[in-house]
């Protein structure tokens, strides 16, 4: 099992592989990609029961997760060729014309660790509610995660499933939401302010914890509350607050750089302040 100190350090290598890809493809989406690091290394490398050799669209007798908040696919694309679900080098691919790897994940094209295609904002969690119901009624006790963003709560299907898990005692789901505070037209405060976010959630019937997504340490030791708190009636919620562009000094903590790549000179600059630890792909 991964130390800490180990998973920062596949961090460290995966936030280049989000700057090199980007900046590659001339596109993509980085901010929230950098944002969610720990979060998707603490996953992928430590808390989810997965066999990536062995993937399959079902996922039984596994954890699954969906990514909900679709569009920040250049650490899920990392991350997944990192634990072993496909060859690193097809990352040089991404958003390449005839690639697996698409701005957004898609499932046509069979790209192992994708089960549901995301990136019309508000469906992932529906989507996570569904695959928990079937786990329970095929007598899999494993978990499902859901990863959201905050703009995304903006979309009213959130609420819907949100009161439909809480009626359903949908208890073995972890879901998360992205609580950056930006997206893409400015912060969640000027376009649309998101309230007490805890407190929302709780009114909905939900189990709510909170950690801070950029502390490796903090991301594990919630993680492991939440999967302590399954099996219990409720579903539940983890707000995980981060800063946008975490990592890099001139990207971090605004709405700029949510769906604007680094240029060449950017990029080597944000590379210079990142440890190479695992080898660039």
């Amino acid at each position: 099992m991964p130390t800490t100190k180990d998973l920062e350090r596949i961090a460290s290598q995966v936030r280049r592989d989000i700057i090199r890809m980007t900046n590659q493809a001339r596109s993509g989406h980085p901010g929230g990609s950098l944002g969610c690091v720990e979060y998707f290394v603490a996953l992928f490398f430590h808390i989810l029961r997965h066999d990536p050799g062995h993937f399959d669209m079902d996922g039984r007798g596994q954890d699954v997760f969906f990514l909900s908040n679709g569009h920040i696919t250049p650490v899920y694309y990392s991350v997944l060729a990192r634990s072993g679900y496909f060859e690193l080098s097809e990352l040089k691919t991404f958003r390449k014309i005839d690639s697996r790897l698409q701005g957004h994940p898609a499932t046509t094209e069979g790209l192992p660790g994708i089960r549901i295609a995301t990136g019309s904002l508000g469906q992932g969690l529906s989507v996570a509610i569904g695959a928990a119901l079937s786990k329970k009624r095929n007598g899999d006790d494993h978990l499902v995660y859901c990863l959201m963003g905050d703009g995304e709560l903006g979309e009213g299907q959130i609420w819907e499933a949100a009161m439909y898990a809480a009626h359903n005692k949908v208890d073995n789901l972890i879901a998360t939401v992205d609580y950056n505070r930006q997206q893409i037209d400015g912060s969640t405060d000027e376009v649309l302010g998101l309230g007490d976010l805890r407190a929302k959630w709780e009114a909905f019937g939900w189990k709510v914890l909170e950690m801070d997504g950029n502390d490796m340490g903090s991301v594990l030791g919630a993680m492991k509350v939440a999967r302590e708190g399954c099996g219990k009636g409720v579903p539940v919620m983890m707000l995980m607050s981060t800063e946008m562009g975490y990592g890099i000094d001139f990207m971090v903590g605004t709405h700029l750089w949510h769906g604007v790549p680094p240029n060449d000179e950017q990029a080597e600059d944000a590379l210079g302040q990142l440890k190479e630890t695992l080898g660039d792909y």
